[in-house]
């Protein structure tokens, strides 16, 4: 059985040698940037829930780009985690934006000039959740770069009292695989895959994070992310 990392190494050698990479390179050890990304995006306008939602949150990676923008041109407020969530998330309300700069706004480059990191205790309740993925099953199973952000995040957003919520990835459709990939009980799966030429709803079978498995959470890891440090404290505090 193909291991994650054998996954993620095959998918990204598949990219760069079909040349469906873009900048930035080199795409091995990231979520990778893909030629559609916008086409992806234009997709993902068409998911029920998307035209209603008010609040998305959207991982910061190069080929989600397009939907950050896109979001904000429609009047969505966009929450993007910091790296490493090391300072939570910095939020972007559509009328911070002037018409015209979305793309700007929603770079990683200039989004601190437009948004705001806010406290956990701040985040509004949130209608979709996008990741990145380095590859995705059509069951909704999920290989990100390999460091657990995504499903920390979904976790956290859980464990604060958000409601569970349609998630989305968006790939290249060299990125689907149909191994079997392995999954461990903390891992978010997809609701809906969207890739430059088509939207695929998974309905996985597999259940998603209901909160953060303390058990597993490391000293070293409280001391790297100090939002799980805050958001112990907020429990206990209750």
């Amino acid at each position: 059985m193909e291991t994650k990392q054998d996954i993620r190494e095959r998918i990204w050698t598949y990219l760069e040698e079909n040349k469906l990479g873009r900048f930035p390179f080199p795409l091995k050890g990231r979520i990778p940037n893909f030629k559609g990304a916008e086409k992806a995006a234009h997709f993902v306008t068409t998911i029920p829930g998307y035209k209603d939602a008010k609040v998305i949150k959207v991982n910061p990676d190069s080929p989600q780009l397009p939907i950050r923008a896109q979001a904000l041109r429609d009047g969505k407020t966009i929450l993007v985690p910091t790296p490493r969530l090391k300072a939570g998330f910095i939020m972007v309300k559509p009328e911070w934006v002037p018409a015209g700069g979305e793309r700007r706004a929603a770079s990683l480059s200039h989004i601190k000039s437009y948004g705001k990191e806010i406290p956990l205790t701040d985040i509004p309740p949130i209608d979709l959740f996008f990741v990145g993925s380095v590859a995705l099953q059509q069951d909704g199973r999920r290989v990100g770069k390999g460091e657990g952000y995504a499903d920390r995040e979904y976790a956290i957003l859980r464990e604060l009292g958000n409601p569970a919520i349609p998630v989305i990835g968006t790939v290249h459709s060299g990125q689907l695989t149909d191994v079997d990939v392995p999954r461990d009980p903390f891992d978010l799966t997809v609701d809906w895959i969207a890739t430059e030429s088509e939207l695929i709803e998974t309905k996985t079978p597999y259940p998603k994070p209901e909160g953060i498995q303390w058990e597993l959470v490391t000293e070293e890891e409280m001391n790297e992310m100090p939002v799980l440090k805050e958001i112990w404290d907020i429990k206990r505090s209750h």
